[in-house]
Formats: structure tokens, sequence, C-alpha cells
């Protein structure tokens, strides 16, 4: 099920062990972690252990994780993936990371439209959520740029760094 992804300039491909190193650096950046349901990272081994069990969610086909490689330079420039797949409603949610040197650059909208492009196409899911928390504008205007439809405020919806927030969610249709 799991197969890489090309765009014009990236390589997505499933996230693996030895990535540990390039996404520690990346999750360590408390910028790129601001809005992520986890602290930034303090020591290689966090990412190591966040790679293996996304890992394990891949193998039971519950969630897919990739590398976001770009192919001029070859470097990990973030990750994104379905964070978790639900086929007995053809759904997924999903969820991306961009390294900071990159933020502004369309990375963003290209690596999702690659799983956008994979979800309707090849998994023959109907719907593609985001959650975004309200204060991420720079996510919003990725998910706008690509013509999710925002479908409200999840109130405190979810806990995050130990406290409440709330979610935005957006949408994609297949039929959009």
């Amino acid at each position: 099920m799991i197969t890489d992804l090309y765009t014009e300039r990236l390589h997505l491909r499933k996230m693996d062990v030895s990535d540990s190193q390039t996404l520690f650096k990346i999750w360590s950046d408390p910028d790129v972690t601001k809005f992520m349901n986890i602290e930034n990272f303090h020591h290689e081994s966090q990412a190591t252990e966040i790679i293996t069990y996304l890992d394990q969610l891949a193998s039971e086909n519950k969630a897919i994780r990739y590398s976001i490689i770009e192919l001029e330079s070859n470097e990990i420039i973030g990750s994104c993936g379905y964070n978790s797949l639900d086929f007995e409603n053809d759904k997924t949610e999903i969820g991306y990371d961009i390294a900071k040197n990159y933020w502004g650059k369309g990375y963003a909208p290209e690596a999702i439209s690659a799983l956008l492009n994979y979800a309707f196409n090849s998994l023959n899911l109907n719907r593609v959520e985001a959650k975004v928390e309200p204060e991420n504008l720079n996510s919003i205007k990725v998910l706008q740029k690509l013509n999710f439809t925002f479908e409200g405020t999840l109130r405190k919806a979810e806990k995050s760094k130990g406290r409440y927030v709330d979610l935005n969610i957006f949408s994609k249709l297949k039929t959009d």
C-alpha cells in the first residue's frame, strides 16, 4: 500500500529510522513544533521512538508518514502524511511539517498535493481532513491555497502541551 510519491521538486518516501538525525533537527526547533501536538525534541532518541511508532501504525494500515526530500539537494526538509486512515469511512486526516529554512517556498502545498492525489486516486478515499490551531495562519493559508473547505472550529478539542486547544477543521472531498 505504501509507495513513494514524487512531485516536481520533492520525493516523499516512507519515513525510516535512518531519518532520525535529520528529523530530530527539524523537530527540535520550537518554531516548527509550535503548533504540533509534541514538545520540541531534546534528544535524537525521541525522533527514533516516534519513527518506530509510526512504522508500527503503517504496518497496521492505520497511518503513513513520509519524509519530504528536496530532489535538488537530496535533503530531508520535513515530513507529512496520513495521521489516521479510516478505510471504513473512506477518509484520512493529514499532517505536515517543514524545516524553517524551507518555509515560504511552496513545499508544503506541493507535498500535500501529492498526498491528496494518492489518497483520492490510489487509496480511493472520499475525504481528506486537516485540523489546525486557529493561530497557525501559515498552515491555514496552505490549506486555503489548495481549496480546502473550512468547516468550523472544534472548541477545546484536543490537549496539546498540557492545555486544551481549539482546532479549525478543513476538508477536501474527492468530488471537489
